[in-house]
């Protein structure tokens, strides 16, 4: 079975073209399964079951793994499953009839309108890192990219002087998203002045910098944030992707297109998308049961 996980993970790399954050996924997701079958006895694809899948899915519930983490779990399995049927290492797919788990109560964390405008201004100073905070704050909450792309631009992806910046998102896709006036302004003072102390003259072209003039990765943004929002007075548990899900949450809120928002976010199927509107659903129910006389 690990024989079979390898080349099923080079196809990912090869054939897919997937991210290195996805493959990161799938590898653990699938290592844990491999494990859990050859505790099992499981040591050939034919010999796994739905029973044994549904086995596996359980207990990552009873581990404490959240609906939505398993169910990004069983989309693995999905395609290692038929992986193994199309390229004829199985002769079945365990995972045909097995639904994902329900995941609408595991809403995304936004933040509402007044914390995103405290965290914005919670880089107050005017050291380097204020600077680069503030622009990629202000960048996160205009453009809605995932921190990975986000730590991933490049100072020749900015298109400033029309106000876009092209993105590469999950599987090397491109796509163009437009920055806005506030993010902006921050990321020219970014450029001129904060930048320029952090990247030391060792030429890079990575957009946002460390303080050792390497580029910042997706676990020093996540200091940084929760950092932050202390500083902002904000107690609810702040993630790297809080501003993503705040930007779509509040585009739909007042008014703009699903596509629009899809676009935007990179989202391939707008089902993905779909998930914002019942945050606003969620936020607008809770309003009326606190507000309405008789809610």
């Amino acid at each position: 079975m690990n024989q079979k996980l390898d080349v099923f993970l080079n196809y990912l790399t090869v054939e897919k073209g997937l991210s290195a954050n996805t493959l990161e996924a799938y590898g653990r997701d699938l290592s844990r399964y491999v494990g859990f079958l050859l505790e099992k006895g499981v040591l050939q694809p034919d010999q796994a079951t739905a029973i044994l899948v549904l086995d596996f899915l359980s207990s990552l519930k009873k581990s404490g793994l959240s609906s939505r983490s398993r169910a990004r779990t069983l989309v693995a399995l999905r395609t290692f499953h038929r992986f193994l049927l199309a390229e004829g290492y199985a002769n079945d797919n365990p995972t045909s009839q097995i639904k994902a788990p329900r995941t609408l109560n595991n809403l995304p964390k936004t933040l509402s309108p007044e914390e995103v405008e405290r965290l914005l201004a919670a880089p107050v100073g005017d050291s380097y890192l204020d600077y680069r905070d503030r622009a990629m704050f202000e960048l996160l909450y205009a453009t809605g990219l995932r921190v990975s792309e986000l730590v991933g631009l490049r100072v020749s992806d900015l298109q400033l002087d029309v106000g876009y910046l092209t993105a590469f998102g999950k599987g090397g896709k491109q796509r163009i998203v437009p920055m806005g006036e506030s993010a902006l302004d921050e990321m020219r003072s970014y450029l001129h002045i904060g930048r320029p102390l952090l990247e030391k003259g060792f030429g890079s072209s990575i957009l946002f910098l460390n303080r050792s003039g390497n580029g910042l990765t997706r676990q020093g943004f996540w200091k940084i944030i929760k950092r932050r929002a202390l500083q902002a007075g904000i107690s609810k548990n702040i993630t790297p992707h809080t501003l993503r899900h705040s930007f779509a949450t509040h585009l739909l809120d007042n008014g703009a297109d699903l596509r629009a928002v899809q676009t935007m976010l990179g989202h391939v199927d707008i089902s993905t998308t779909q998930i914002y509107t019942h945050v606003s659903r969620e936020r607008l129910k809770r309003l009326h049961a606190r507000i309405h006389p008789r809610g």
